[in-house]
Formats: C-alpha cells, sequence, structure tokens
C-alpha cells in the first residue's frame, strides 16, 4: 500500500491519547461500533464534530427497514434492495445486510431504542419507495433517527466511554509499515483538550457520515463536509461509486435561492398515501411506474424534475390534506412542525417540494468486514461503499446497513488482535504545503456542483463543472507558489479544502460514466449501458494531487487487501 504523502495543512499535535480504537463519527454506524468495540473489551475513543448527538442519524425520519413484519423475509428485502440499485450492487453484501439486519434491530432494541408499537404490541411497520412490503419500523412517528441517536448516545455515556468532540478529524496517521497508527484532529473550543491534536491507535473507523454540502441544497446538516473520503483520498485509500449521489424526491421547497440544510419530507409520507401534483392538480408519477409515488427515489425525483422542466415550474407539491389533522399529529409530528414554521399547513393546503442532495451511495471501498485498502483503516455508515446500495440506496437501508456493518467491524478487529499491535506513528516525508482554499470557496463549490453536476447531467455540464473545479484548485497552488503561503488553517479552510476534493472526484466518476444509472442521470446519455458500464469507478490520489481514475472489470470488487487473512502482529 502506497500512501500518497499528502495532508491538510495544519499546526503539529499539541496532545495525544492512546486507544486500541478509535472510530470517528458518532451517528449509528460510529456509535455501535464503538459500543461493539468496548463491549470486547477494546480501549475504544469516540472523536465526533459536533456534539455525540449532532450527526445525521438524528435527522432520519423515515426508519429502519428490515424483514421484521410478518409474512417478509430477508429475502423479499434482497430483491427490493437489487433493483434499486440497478445492477450495481454486491449481492453478498446485500444479502449480509438483510439478514443480519433483523437481529441486529433487535439488538438495538435492547440497547434502549424505542419504536412505534401498533395496537397489537408488535412493531408498527409502514412502507416506503421501493419496498414492496411494510417493513420500515419507525419511533416517534417520524423521529426514528432523533430515537436511535438518543439511545446510542445514552448508552455510550452510560459506559463512560471516553469521547472527544467538537473535533474535525484531519489525517490518518500511519507507521513505518504504512499501517494505521491513529488520527489527527482539531478539538474546536475549551475543553480537556484544545487545538490540533492526536489519537494513537492501530484501528481507526471512519463513519463521518456524508458529502451533501457539496451542493447548495441538501437534507444533511452543515457538519457533512465529506471530511472521512477526503481523509481516506489523502491516506491512499480507494474510492467507489461517488458518481451515485441520492437526490431525496420531496424536500420542502424554501425558495429559488435557499441554500445549506433543508427540510426534509420524509417518503414514509407517501407510504401512508400522500400523492405528487402538480399545480394543476395531476399526479403525475401515475403510469410513469408501477409503484407511482412510491418508486425508488431516483424514478421518482427524475418524474418530478422532468415535470418541473415541462412547467417551468420551481417545485412541484405534495398532497396530504386527506390525512386530516389527527394522522399529520400523530404520525407526522416533526413534518408537520416544520411545515407550519415555514408558513405552510399540510392539513390544508399542498406542500410545495423538490429534489436537494440527500445520500451518497458510494464512498471509500471496503469489504465485507469493513476493511478498507488501507490496512487498519475502516469505514461504515455513509461514508463507506460496502457495495450494498449500487447506483441507488433503497429507502431506509441506510440505518440498517450503519448498524450492521459496525458490528461487523467491531468483530474483525477483536477477532484480528489489531489492539495488540503498539502503534508507532511515523512522521510523513516533507512535502509541499498542501493549498488550503478559503472559507469563500465552500459557496463556489456548491454552486459549481448545484450547475453541473445535479440531478441533471450531461458531458457539457460536467466538464464545465470539472474545468471550474480545477481553476480553483490551481488557484490556490497558485496563490501559494507566489505568496509562500495558503489560506489560514482552520476550520472552514480544512472543511472547503475537503469539499473540492469529494467534488473534483465525483465530478471525475460522472463525466466517466456514460449512461443514465440508478440516481445518476445524463440528459446526453439517457440510457442504462449494462455492456459498457455494469462496473464500478473506483478513484485514488496521487502524490502529485491528480486523480487515477479506473472502472472495475466486472460488477465485483477486487479484494480491498492483498490477503483477507488476519493481519501478522
Amino acid at each position: 500500500m502506497t500512501t500518497t504523502g499528502i495532508r491538510l495543512h495544519a499546526p503539529a499535535p499539541g496532545w495525544s491519547i492512546t486507544a486500541d480504537v478509535v472510530v470517528v463519527g458518532s451517528g449509528v454506524a460510529g456509535l455501535t461500533a464503538a459500543l461493539r468495540c468496548e463491549a470486547a473489551g477494546l480501549r475504544t475513543v469516540v472523536v465526533t464534530k459536533a456534539r455525540l448527538d449532532d450527526g445525521s442519524t438524528r435527522w432520519a425520519q423515515g426508519g429502519i427497514a428490515a424483514a421484521l413484519g410478518e409474512g417478509d423475509t430477508p429475502e423479499q428485502h434482497l430483491d427490493d434492495t437489487l433493483v434499486a440499485g440497478a445492477g450495481l450492487c454486491d449481492a453478498d453484501a446485500v444479502r449480509l445486510l438483510v439478514t443480519e439486519g433483523p437481529d441486529a434491530v433487535r439488538r438495538l432494541i435492547e440497547t434502549g431504542a424505542r419504536f412505534d408499537e401498533s395496537l397489537e404490541g408488535g412493531l408498527e411497520l409502514t412502507r416506503e419507495g421501493g419496498h414492496h412490503r411494510r417493513r420500515i419500523a419507525h419511533a416517534g412517528g417520524d423521529a426514528t433517527g432523533a430515537e436511535i441517536s438518543r439511545a446510542l448516545v445514552e448508552a455510550v455515556r452510560a459506559r463512560g466511554m471516553r469521547t472527544v468532540e467538537n473535533a474535525l478529524v484531519l489525517d490518518l496517521l500511519t507507521d513505518a509499515e504504512g499501517r494505521t497508527a491513529g488520527v489527527t484532529l482539531h478539538v474546536m473550543g475549551e475543553g480537556a483538550h484544545d487545538g490540533v491534536g492526536a489519537v494513537h491507535a492501530p484501528a481507526v473507523v471512519l463513519a463521518t457520515g456524508g458529502m451533501g454540502q457539496v451542493f447548495s441544497a441538501t437534507t444533511n446538516p452543515s457538519v457533512s463536509t465529506g471530511d472521512g473520503v477526503a481523509l481516506a483520498l489523502r491516506a491512499g485509500a480507494e474510492v467507489s461509486d461517488l458518481e451515485f449521489v441520492q437526490f431525496h424526491p420531496t424536500v420542502l421547497f424554501l425558495g429559488p435561492d435557499a441554500e445549506g440544510q433543508q427540510p426534509l419530507v420524509s417518503e414514509a409520507v407517501r407510504g401512508e398515501g400522500a400523492h405528487l401534483i402538480d399545480a394543476d392538480g395531476v399526479r403525475f408519477m401515475v403510469g410513469q411506474h408501477e409503484l407511482a409515488e412510491l418508486a425508488p427515489r431516483d424514478i421518482v425525483a427524475k418524474g418530478i424534475t422532468r415535470r418541473m422542466l415541462e412547467q417551468d415550474a420551481e417545485h412541484m407539491y405534495l398532497d396530504a390534506r386527506h390525512f386530516g389533522a389527527e394522522m399529520w399529529e400523530h404520525r407526522f409530528p416533526t413534518i408537520l412542525a416544520a411545515c407550519r414554521a415555514h408558513g405552510i399547513d399540510p392539513v390544508t393546503a399542498p406542500i410545495p417540494v423538490a429534489p436537494a442532495a440527500h445520500y451518497a451511495s458510494g464512498g471509500v471501498r471496503t469489504d465485507s468486514h469493513g476493511r478498507t485498502t488501507v490496512p487498519g483503516l475502516y469505514a461504515c455508515g455513509e461514508v463507506a461503499c460496502t457495495g450494498v446500495h449500487g447506483a441507488n440506496r433503497l429507502a431506509s437501508n441506510s440505518l440498517l446497513e450503519g448498524l450492521v456493518y459496525a458490528e461487523r467491524i467491531a468483530a474483525d478487529i477483536a477477532a484480528n488482535g489489531l489492539h495488540a499491535r503498539v502503534p508507532h506513528p511515523v512522521p510523513h516525508p516533507e512535502i509541499p504545503e498542501h493549498p488550503l482554499q478559503t472559507p469563500q470557496a465552500r459557496f463556489a463549490i456548491q454552486r459549481i456542483m448545484t450547475g453541473g453536476a445535479g440531478v441533471l447531467r450531461s458531458a457539457g455540464s460536467l466538464a464545465k463543472a470539472a474545468d471550474q473545479l480545477q481553476r480553483l484548485h490551481t488557484d490556490a497552488r497558485e496563490a501559494l507558489a507566489e505568496n509562500g503561503r495558503t489560506a489560514e488553517a482552520g476550520v472552514d479552510t480544512w472543511e472547503a479544502t475537503n469539499l473540492l476534493c469529494v467534488a473534483r472526484v465525483l465530478v471525475a466518476a460522472a463525466l466517466l460514466r456514460e449512461e443514465t444509472r440508478g440516481c445518476h442521470w445524463r440528459e446526453d446519455r439517457p440510457e442504462r449501458d449494462d455492456t459498457a458500464w455494469r462496473r464500478h469507478i473506483v478513484v485514488t490520489l496521487n502524490p502529485d494531487r491528480t486523480l487515477a481514475v479506473h472502472t472495475t472489470d466486472t460488477t465485483d470488487f477486487p479484494p480491498t487487501l492483498p490477503t483477507q487473512a488476519p493481519q501478522e502482529q
């Protein structure tokens, strides 16, 4: 394994702590991995960018999918997942997900998560897009993520696990053999640690969430700036399928100039019978797919976008007036409150909606145990590409994937005895300073990506986006060469630099994939081409900061490491 030698420009660590495992992220994936590692007797440290309960998980409204209902089976869940993934799912990875998923959900309940129950006392299950059965468990009506986050955070705190909050992870530390030796991080604000420090550990679990902030409008929180993917690329890891960004079809439309995190109107609203309509009240999804409004998300997002283009409209509408006030207040209290906060009452009026960036189906490439191509570095949750989602994630599979693969990672770390290896980080070779982007570049990147790599893409729009992103990259390098310095090191500049890194990879992959598949929609290549493109696009970062892009020979990924046997100590 060859490291790039590229690191974010930052002060040298002023403090350090040692652990067996450091988990970066505090969503369902990160906290589950941490709890399972701690239960296996491993000294575990959790590092999170905000507070423990401030990640993407708590924003999840719909629920968690698993074959828990009467008559449902893992095989049926597998079939629905494969259909949504448009020919690029790893069937073995999906089978692991759907077979281990039900018990993983039960263990989550044992941890303290309380899901809504039916009058008969069992789990109250609902449907979402792409599912042919009711298999979505939810909590608090539409506050599933918040409940899961609450339960896991309470479990972590009850066990007295060491946590470092308000900490932005910077780069991976490695030893002389190129194996993982921990991370550097910057703690924001006052506390036991402040400024740049390090956690020395032989195993690092990336659970940093998504990269939705690369677009102007997203359902992701402001902390979702692709930090984990960018760190992995700088460490020499492979990233795959980043072109497959899922745009949630029904995000509350707040105006054409709205930026940042937008309120989500859960797919479960359509699962309970809401209809998509245009300004004339026409249900335009009927006849486009057998499931109409409950088609997979890419189909619905494209249907909404097409109708908007046809009618020169900025949004469509989601009509659930027939639910009545009681159902809205009981089943969807969070969405009801969000709509009313913006002057819309869904009890009496349709909700204006439009697609917005929601979920990255690709990420850091892993195997079935969460191992990346860097020894000792693991990834799970939205930052990872396990092969489960393929070209398009099936609704409510994300929480389940984080849960299942986090458990598998903890089991692998314990079984392979990684904790027995004492980490000895070595200095990286002296290289030119990595140019940082200014804080203002964040908004430029978002505008470029929204205009050129959004729901609708073409060779022209992607090439223009690639050129504009390259100009930002080149300008920073030229400024560094001319002035001998770059933008001031800090959270805003590190985040903007990470966003530019993941944006360049996304656009390069999208430009190369000359077809429409899953949530990747090329206007100039409207057909799916299985002969040429039923394969994955893999990207790595070269030491000179250029991108190395290649496709796999088949739909199968090669092994992440030369040997998958337990590592020698």
